[in-house]
């Protein structure tokens, strides 16, 4: 399910989203249902996000922190996502 196409990084002249961000959302509000409403570690979105699209934790990051509106000033992914963080 990881087909990747050179329309991946374009986004959707319908909202602006490109397909990996559409996942993200995606994966967010389905995760978010089935743990009743309740918030979703990022660890957790970003192995579901990856059953569907290639794409590195930096890049996952990068998008999730475009979403909240936060900026990110260390470049170290592996303390973003690990153990306990959500």
């Amino acid at each position: 399910m990881n087909d990747s196409g050179p329309w991946d990084n374009i986004p959707d002249v319908r909202d602006g989203l490109t397909r990996k961000e559409r996942t993200i959302l995606y994966c967010l509000q389905q995760t978010q249902q089935e743990l009743g409403g309740r918030n979703v570690p990022t660890i957790m979105l970003y192995g579901r996000v990856l059953e569907l699209v290639d794409i590195s934790q930096d890049e996952f990051q990068q998008i999730l922190s475009r979403f909240t509106g936060l900026t990110r000033t260390t470049t170290d992914s592996s303390r973003l996502l690990g153990p306990g963080d959500d």
